[in-house]
């Protein structure tokens, strides 16, 4: 037994693969040796995924690190970090596995390497239980980069369930420190945008059919704003497979952004996938958060490392967030406080998560 090794139970609270990525990025970041048992417990097919286990693999590459246990089905690993390197690395899922959480983990750990990396990330870009890429783009990407860094993300081929094929380019120097961020005002809804894509085998006309449905469902609740959602065909030599989806953002006077979105799938009604978004959507403006439900729990590990106190007004807090509030808190020094706002409109279920930072510094610069 090593005396020294943070001991993690993957079990608990949303008891998934998330549980893996806070708390392997943050051992990296800070040299902690970390075991983690009872991985994805909670989950119909316990144990490590591929997507997951490329998520492992990019995080061990990224610092020269040991990995122990690494091999799909593993329900335990040991991880004992080395020192964080940037330049070029590659994680690839071989299935479906979203590339958008293979960023997830990566993207703290680079931040604080010694020189600036290019991550390509192979698998599902627009793949289900996960953030599409758009989101990422659209809505991740502006919102993030406020704790003051930067990056550069490349789609270079779009991938689907059940193959994927997927590849993303990512980017990104390192910083010195994070910023602490104030995402407290959220101000007014000031344009409703998106896209709604097909692509490989299926007509445009999903497409639009999924973006009507959408501006339609929209307006029965905001009648005074322009909505454009354009409908894409992803150029053949861009997308690999079949796949069709929407994604659709809300933008406030304060700048924030907040979305709803939906995939495609055999048997569903392309009608369904638009209002699916834009329900979503709606009731991600209805809580009076500056963030929605998916951008709520991708902040906690730049809210833990930053340097300072944030603050973030948000719906419901989710399980995800709940969860990466704890793994956070038992690695960091960071302390989270979650508040409910009751002095403002009671119909609303508004919160306030602040979060005093660790102020974590990169060693290298």
């Amino acid at each position: 037994m090593d005396g020294d090794r943070v001991e993690i139970d993957g079990g608990i609270m949303e008891g998934g693969g998330q549980i893996l990525r806070v708390s392997t990025a943050l051992s990296c970041l800070l040299g902690l040796p970390l075991r983690v048992r009872r991985i994805r417990a909670g989950r119909s097919q316990p144990g490590l995924r591929p997507q997951h286990l490329s998520g492992l693999e990019i995080i061990r590459d990224l610092c020269e690190g040991k990995l122990e246990g690494g091999e799909i089905g593993s329900t335990e690993i040991t991880f004992t970090p080395g020192k964080i390197k940037g330049g070029t690395h590659i994680a690839d899922t071989k299935t479906a596995g979203s590339v958008c959480l293979l960023m997830q983990v990566a993207m703290p750990c680079v931040l604080f390497a010694a020189s600036p990396s290019e991550l390509h990330l192979k698998g599902g870009t627009n793949a289900e239980m996960a953030p599409q890429i758009d989101y990422t783009v659209m809505v991740f990407k502006p919102i993030v980069e406020k704790f003051n860094f930067t990056f550069n993300c490349d789609i270079k081929k779009r991938g689907y369930y059940p193959q994927g094929g997927g590849e993303v380019v990512i980017q990104m120097s390192p910083v010195k420190e994070l910023s602490p961020i104030n995402l407290t005002e959220r101000g007014t809804v000031t344009k409703i945008y998106g896209r709604a894509f097909v692509a490989g085998a299926l007509p445009i006309k999903l497409a639009k059919d999924m973006s009507a449905a959408a501006v339609r469902c929209i307006r029965k609740e905001i009648r005074d704003l322009y909505i454009n959602i354009q409908p894409v065909r992803e150029p053949d030599d861009q997308a690999f497979g079949t796949g069709s989806g929407i994604i659709v953002v809300a933008e406030t006077s304060t700048g924030c952004l907040l979305a709803g979105s939906s995939l495609g799938k055999r048997g569903k009604n392309s009608d369904k996938v638009g209002i699916e978004a834009a329900e979503i959507l709606l009731r991600n403006l209805k809580h009076g958060g500056t963030v929605d439900d998916s951008l709520q729990d991708q902040l906690i590990i730049f809210m833990a490392l930053a340097k300072g106190v944030s603050r973030v007004k948000s719906g419901p807090i989710t399980l995800h967030t709940q969860t990466a509030i704890h793994f956070a808190e038992q690695l960091t020094k960071a302390k989270f406080t979650v508040i409910k706002l009751e002095e403002e409109d009671p119909s609303k279920d508004t919160y306030i998560i602040e979060c005093q930072g660790m102020g974590m510094i990169n060693p290298n610069l």
